[in-house]
């Protein structure tokens, strides 16, 4: 038996699925009745001939935007420039999620100096990429005693940032960690409290 020529079935929906939009639009939207919105229309439930008709004459698609409602709710709009826009959308909420990833700087309490210069510059560039800076100093055993010097390795270590960076808050303890949390310089529009001017 021949195999039909795979040609033959261009036109044939079922053999159409990949290219199928993400929402059910125009003739794809079956349902005897829907709920029309949009602009400069009178808002309501339509017959699905005449509300596709009503997005037609206005040159617009009429787009399923809420499938499971009852009945369906469709808008009248523009549907390429919809993806587009909402597109552009994604890739704004993409960008503000990577802006808002958490990078971890681990001390001890007897870090040195050279090691503390260099995890600075790690959290220096972290910060500029746009990312927060998680720093914490790890006490093990006997060196919970030290929390003071925790303490002041961290508020040294936001003095180092303070060209590009902002403590959120005071260092504090969780568990067995003293945490501190910077954010990009511009991401929190809070300011730093300035001091009073000298008298």
């Amino acid at each position: 038996m021949a195999l039909p020529h795979r040609g033959g079935n261009r036109f044939n929906p079922r053999f159409q699925k990949q290219q199928e939009p993400e929402h059910r639009i125009n003739e794809r939207i079956r349902v005897p009745q829907v709920r029309l919105v949009g602009e400069n229309i009178t808002v309501g439930i339509y017959p699905t001939a005449e509300a596709l008709k009503i997005a037609q004459d206005l040159e617009l698609d009429l787009v399923e935007i809420s499938p499971n409602a009852d009945p369906p709710v469709c808008k009248a709009i523009d549907y390429k420039k919809f993806l587009y826009e909402k597109k552009k959308k994604e890739k704004e909420m993409k960008a503000n999620a990577k802006q808002s990833e958490v990078k971890e700087i681990r001390f001890t309490p007897g870090t040195d100096d050279h090691d503390f210069d260099f995890k600075a510059k790690h959290a220096l560039e972290f910060l500029k990429e746009g990312n927060k800076v998680k720093a914490y100093v790890q006490f093990k055993g006997r060196a919970i005693m030290f929390q003071d010097r925790g303490q002041l390795l961290l508020l040294k270590f936001a003095e180092r940032l303070a060209e590009v960076g902002v403590l959120e808050g005071l260092p504090k303890m969780e568990g067995k960690r003293m945490l501190a949390m910077f954010a990009p310089k511009g991401a929190n529009k809070k300011k730093p409290p300035t001091a009073p001017p000298a008298s």
